[in-house]
């Protein structure tokens, strides 16, 4: 599969088009033998031999790397770090971003066979900063975890024994949960910095494949697409939309469009002149089987393909993409103040009560990920009765295997941008660079996402205020206006969203309810007791008053299991599960080791066992009067989603339902009996 390039006329960094060019070479850069080197910064400038692979002040030397991979993971595998998962190995780890490094590979001398063809190297991901050398030779730079690249290298190749060497310079030093959001415009994920559920493990690597693309210049080209489905809300009738951008050469072809089922059978082709520079097309009345939601319906999914043939009709470029029909309203919850925004999701005339979790990456070292990984997790939610996912902005761009199987499992998808806050202050910057450099991430994001059934709203980020702290971020904001127009233009039919928590009010707290400003309000974390009731009466009275539209973060914490902790507490005790034990200390915001005390007459206990399962009972229960709270409530409340899904590393004590091993916890089987209730509950409006 070849990734053909466009690039946007307002910056140099190119976006890529994934689709197959007949008759042009692809190759696949991980089946070559890549090797690492590590240096301290800059020294390899004056020493490294990048024509022999060579240099005696490396610190790490040709160690076995694997693409896609991470720094870490090679480290770990060849023994030089420890798992980081383990007790506190993690601060054994962290010099590891402090270094430079180098991943070198010769590329073989039949892929570079002719002279008068072009070469691409694509790298759809990388992460982070760093230069390309070709043959000794700067051939180009990155800096974006968020955007692919691609570097054409013809200029640097000799006629043989061509060397390739990404080298990955200084990583931001910090960019974790505490600072200051205004000042954050190096864009790589901010959880690996550290976060109130995982310690500091730096990601440096590759998280997508590399390729080399051998093709011969000015060849007819799609050079961008953009895609859009809908339905009819009543019966199963479909509407597509397509628009092409295409190169000069590809003008003087045609198009052909395809439209079939699954097993093959033709819903639609279409074979038309490309006469312009822009091609767009619409279909109406398509007859289709509308796809549902997790528990509402059978996922249906078709196969577009678009096929470009140039003026002698022999055909250059495919295109694939698996679609889905759906029709999507938003409708105000029952009782709302007329301004309000409307909270109730409506799929194809059903009113859907959306309940699921918060998504994080699943590893810190996420380029080391397979699709098992993805699909055991997204199963599992299924099963539990999941119907939405959020994909939270502190993470990176997920991997296509996340968005495939959320179209394949009826599981519905929120989409942060990558943005949150930080604490001290918790507002987007507003540098012209920096917005220019949303911007081109806004287009990435959209381009590549806007294909899918599964693919409910777009987000501005997480948890983004005002500068006063006072309110959630709106689109007065010159970034969130920038972004809001774009998404408008690309993708009009789906929901905007400024940030979360939107609305007038943050967080759902008692004092503001029955004010009718709870729109979507993030939080409580934690089980809501008043200062004369650390009962469940307290957690129920909270929750009966409450009138948020929606709620995008809610949490209770819960232990690990005593299996789990064992595993990974290291060389330190279980107990006490407390600040004053370092195991705890390490990830320390859900320690609840007084509560604990208060509920056993001042007294801690030497079995690990009975906190943990004290710590679960409390988890289950308080998410559980929640949920059902909100669902009974619904058209009133539009949804509930979980903070968080699963842990992306061994807390010890976590809001999370899923474990670091993919593990459920108790609370987890209990919101299940919940989720599943009532799923096909008519509301008129």
């Amino acid at each position: 599969m070849l990734l053909a390039v466009f690039t946007f006329s307002s910056t140099n960094v190119v976006c890529q088009l994934k689709s197959e060019r007949i008759q042009v070479k692809t190759f696949d850069a991980s089946t070559l033998d890549w090797k690492l080197w590590g240096y301290r910064p800059d020294s390899w400038r004056l020493n490294f031999d990048f024509n022999q692979f060579s240099g005696n002040w490396a610190e790490i030397v040709d160690v076995q790397f694997t693409m896609p991979g991470s720094v870490h993971n090679a480290l770990r595998s060849a023994n030089i770090i420890p798992d980081w998962s383990i007790g506190l190995n993690n601060t054994a780890c962290e010099w590891v971003d402090n270094r430079h490094w180098i991943i070198v590979a010769r590329i073989p001398d039949e892929w570079l066979a002719k002279e008068n063809e072009a070469f691409m190297l694509d790298c759809d991901g990388i992460d982070y900063r760093g230069i390309l050398m070709v043959n000794g030779k700067e051939a180009g730079q990155f800096e974006n975890a968020f955007l692919p690249y691609s570097f054409d290298i013809k200029p640097f190749l000799k006629p043989n024994n061509n060397t390739i060497a990404f080298v990955f310079t200084s990583q931001p030093q910090n960019l974790a949960q505490i600072g200051w959001t205004s000042k954050i415009t190096e864009w790589k994920p901010r959880f690996n910095y550290g976060w109130d559920w995982i310690p500091r493990i730096v990601q440096v690597g590759f998280f997508e494949n590399v390729y080399l693309s051998v093709f011969e210049s000015n060849q007819p080209e799609i050079e961008s697409l953009q895609l859009i489905t809908s339905a009819d809300k009543l019966t199963d009738k479909g509407e597509l939309k397509i628009k092409l951008d295409l190169n000069a050469e590809a003008q003087k072809g045609i198009i052909k469009i395809e439209l079939s089922d699954l097993a093959g059978k033709i819903v639609m082709t279409e074979t038309l002149p490309a006469k312009n520079c822009t091609f767009q097309k619409s279909w109406n009345a398509l007859k289709i089987k509308r796809w549902w939601p997790n528990g509402f319906g059978n996922q249906v999914l078709y196969k577009l393909q678009l096929t470009l043939f140039d003026k002698e009709k022999n055909a250059i470029q495919k295109i694939t993409r698996k679609v889905g029909f759906k029709n999507t309203e938003w409708l105000p919850c029952e009782g709302a103040k007329p301004e309000a925004e409307p909270w109730i999701c409506s799929i194809n005339n059903q009113p859907i009560f959306l309940q699921g979790i918060n998504w994080t990456p699943i590893r810190p070292n996420f380029a080391d990920l397979n699709e098992e990984d993805y699909r055991s997790r997204l199963s599992t939610y299924k099963q539990l009765g999941v119907n939405i996912i959020r994909v939270w902005g502190g993470g990176f761009p997920e991997k296509d295997w996340l968005y495939d199987l959320c179209d394949e499992m009826g599981i519905l998808v929120w989409q942060d941008f990558p943005m949150s806050s930080s604490g001290v202050d918790n507002t987007p910057p507003d540098s012209p660079e920096a917005i220019l450099d949303m911007t081109q991430i806004v287009k990435r994001y959209v381009n590549r996402l806007q294909p899918h059934a599964s693919f409910l709203l777009w987000c501005g980020g997480n948890e983004l205020y005002n500068k006063e702290n006072t309110a959630p971020i709106t689109y007065k904001h010159p970034m969130i206006s920038e972004m809001k127009q774009l998404v408008n233009l690309l993708d009009s039919d789906r929901k905007w969203v400024d940030g979360t928590p939107s609305g007038p009010t943050i967080y759902a707290e008692l004092d503001k309810f029955g004010t009718g400003n709870n729109w979507d309000v993030h939080g409580p974390w934690q089980l809501p007791f008043t200062a004369t009731d650390k009962t469940m009466n307290a957690v129920k009275d909270f929750w009966a008053k409450d009138d948020a539209l929606f709620h995008s973060e809610v949490g209770v914490p819960g232990a690990m299991s005593a299996a789990m902790i064992n595993k990974y507490r290291g060389e330190f005790n279980a107990l006490p599960a407390s600040i004053e034990n370092p195991i705890w200390r390490n990830v320390n915001w859900w320690v609840e080791w007084e509560d604990f005390k208060r509920d056993h007459n001042g007294q801690g206990t030497t079995s690990l066992d009975e906190y943990v399962d004290w710590s679960q009972k409390r988890q289950s229960d308080g998410l559980s009067i929640a949920l059902k709270s909100c669902k009974d409530r619904f058209p009133r409340c539009g949804g509930f989603i979980i903070w968080m899904g699963h842990d992306s590393y061994p807390c010890m004590v976590n809001t999370s339902i899923m474990d670091y091993d993919g593990n459920l916890k108790p609370a987890a089987l209990a919101i299940s009996k919940i989720w599943k209730e009532n799923n096909h509950l008519k509301t008129k409006y």
